[in-house]
């Protein structure tokens, strides 16, 4: 059983990982810059970690909370026109405020994944999984109240929404810019309100 402080630790190394892997990438951070930078022991850091890939793979798990929620825990459920277009909306103002550029993200972590590592692989699945899975839900009680058809396909629009925020992301940080980000997400909001009863 791991000690408040011993968590404390951890999360420690998890936030030095993901700032560094946000601003230099998997490939370009080192154990040894991320020791340096939580201020701790490489001993610790073994410790917590075992390897440089479990602690990516730490770092997935981080983002997937976050990004699910995007920044706004109050958003609630996105089982709406208006919570989807308001989850939506908070995305295009994280990436525009700073937190896309030089952040550590899910679709940047996934683009920067050695096509051999198959446990981080299999970890980001699991992120998009769970990320797709809140929007299912969503869709989902939209669809049992009557505000969606009963032919909308829950699994493609759920997948166009996350498709949209992640391909926004990734493009938005190489481009600097929310635009495309706004762009995706607004297609993909308005093929999921084509199918409004």
């Amino acid at each position: 059983m791991i000690t408040r402080k011993g968590q404390a630790t951890r999360e420690r190394i998890v936030d030095a990982a993901a700032t560094l892997i946000g601003q230099f990438g998997v490939a370009g951070t080192s154990a040894d810059d991320i020791r340096k930078t939580a201020g701790v022991s490489g001993s610790q850091l073994m410790h917590y970690f075992g390897s440089k890939q479990a602690l990516v793979r730490a770092v997935i798990v981080r983002q997937s909370e976050s990004e699910a929620s995007v920044g706004h825990p109050m958003l609630g459920p996105l089982d709406s026109f208006r919570a989807l277009r308001g989850w939506a909306d908070a995305a295009v103002e994280n990436l525009a405020h700073g937190s896309g550029h030089g952040a550590c993200t899910l679709a940047m972590l996934a683009g920067s994944t050695s096509p051999g590592d198959e446990q981080t692989r299999d970890e980001l699945c699991s992120a998009f999984v769970r990320l797709q899975s809140r929007l299912l839900e969503g869709l989902r009680a939209m669809r049992d109240r009557g505000d969606l058809r009963p032919e909308a396909d829950l699994d493609e629009l759920s997948m166009a929404l996350l498709t949209a925020l992640q391909g926004g992301t990734l493009l938005g940080q190489a481009m600097q810019s929310s635009t495309p980000m706004r762009a995706s997400l607004n297609a993909a909001l308005h093929h999921v309100e084509s199918f409004a009863a």
